[in-house]
This record gives structure tokens, sequence and C-alpha cells, in this order.
């Protein structure tokens, strides 16, 4: 299985070797200095390609799946403007998703968070401050981060968060290390709308078509009239092809909830 702890081992034994043919044959020190190269790259690309599994399991799309299911997850919110238009979509067609949101928004948002519960919809954690530097942060921030998100939502519902999306998808030593330690499972996705950066729903919605099959998993944002745009065609897309909507916790079997 290609992931950090696996190349780490074999790093380590072919810079051994290689070291070793160095000191013996004075070899080329460009042989050490590809295999470092080969590392830097690998680590930092494996960083970036949370469905590699590289640092941490994530769960990113129920290959087994027997029933006609797939899983809508919304990051970023709860948004204002939005959040509110998305549940009324997802109310009207009768659909249930998941929302990984942010604690800051949670802060200025609460009854969003809990008309989100109310209408049978099930939340994770996706950081409190969502920085740009997320993936630079200390274990011991994360840490901090990830537990005043869930303190936050413990205050305003009594829940404790089990699921956590790790912003913009990014993953490494540090944020594997916090996942373990607060016992929470990491979700990704198998089907990445691009609805914050795209600028036509219809190649949104296009692209979420063409992959559509059983137990994939959506992401979407519920922080844009682009993605609302993108729900108007996909919901009842998901009706004419009999496709259920369920929560992550239920598509996977896990709990979303401690």
């Amino acid at each position: 299985m290609l992931n950090f702890k696996n190349i780490n081992i074999i790093s380590i034994l072919v810079l051994a070797v290689l070291i070793y043919l160095k000191i013996q044959n004075d070899s080329s020190v460009w042989w050490i200095v590809g295999l470092v190269t080969f590392w830097l790259i690998l680590t930092g690309v494996g960083s970036f390609h949370i469905r590699w599994n590289y640092f941490l399991p994530s769960k990113h799309k129920n290959t087994t799946s027997k029933e006609n299911v797939i899983t809508l997850t919304f990051d970023d919110g709860p948004n204002a403007e939005f959040t509110p238009k998305v549940l009324n979509l997802l109310k009207k067609h009768k659909a249930k998703a998941t929302f990984f949101l942010i604690g800051k928004y949670i802060k200025k948002n609460p009854e969003i968070l809990k008309r989100i519960l109310a209408e049978g919809h099930v939340i994770g954690n996706h950081s409190y401050e969502h920085g740009n530097n997320n993936g630079f942060l200390s274990t011991k921030n994360i840490l901090v981060d990830l537990k005043k998100t869930n303190q936050l939502v413990k205050e305003l519902t009594g829940l404790e968060l089990k699921l956590f999306r790790p912003p913009f998808g990014v993953t490494n030593p540090n944020i594997a290390k916090a996942v373990k330690i607060l016992n929470i499972q990491s979700i990704g996705w198998s089907i990445r709308s691009l609805d914050t950066k795209a600028k036509d729903p219809q190649k949104v919605f296009r692209k979420i078509k063409n992959n559509l099959n059983k137990g994939e998993v959506i992401l979407l944002h519920d922080t844009s009239e682009l993605t609302l745009k993108v729900l108007v065609q996909l919901l009842p897309l998901l009706e004419e092809k009999n496709m259920k909507t369920l929560t992550i916790d239920k598509l996977f079997k896990i709990k979303a909830y401690a």
C-alpha cells in the first residue's frame, strides 16, 4: 500500500544502501539527491490528494453499495445567505445531506446549524478557522482548532462530532495525529464538483452527471449562487434515476456523533 509510513520505511532502507555504496565505492551523490527529491515530491503530492489515503485513511466512496444511493456533502457553511436556500431545495426534493461546518460561521449562524439538524441532515467538523495555513499547523494547534468547533457544537446541540473533513482536503502527519487523538473519522469525496472555482453551473452539473454511480460522495459548497443552480438540476436528476440521498454515516454505516 502506498502510504507515508511505508514510503518512509522504503526510503530509509534505500538511503542506507546508497550511503553505504557511497562510502565503499564513492558512488555518485546524485542518487541520494534523487531519492530525497522523490520523497519530497511524493510527500507534497500526497498532502493534496486526500483520496490517496497517504497520511490517514479517509472514506471517499462506498464501492460495495448494492443500493442505488449517493451522498451529497456541503462544505464551508453555515452561510447566512445560501445555506437556507440549499436547505429549502433539499426539503423540496426530500433529500438528505451532510454539512461539514466551519466553527467561526457556526458562531455567527447558530440557528442555521439547528435548522440543519432539525431537518434530518448530519453535520461534521470542517475546522474552526479554515485558514490558508491549515496545512502548516502543528498537531497542538490543529487539536485546539478542532476542539474549539467540537465544543461550540456541543454547547449548542449537545452533540459530539465524530466526522471531519480536512480544509481543502489537505492531509499531513500532524493532521493524521490529531485525527487519531480525537478518534474521529476523516471524510473525503469521490466526485469533486469544483463549484467554488467554476463559473459555469452547466459544466459543474455535467461533471457530476457523467460520474454519477452508486455509492458516490459528492463534494459541494453551500456558499454560492452557482451551487444552487447546480442543485436545481441535480436533485431532479437523482429523482429521475431513483437515486436516494443518504447522509455520510448511513452510507458508510458509521457513527456521526459520539
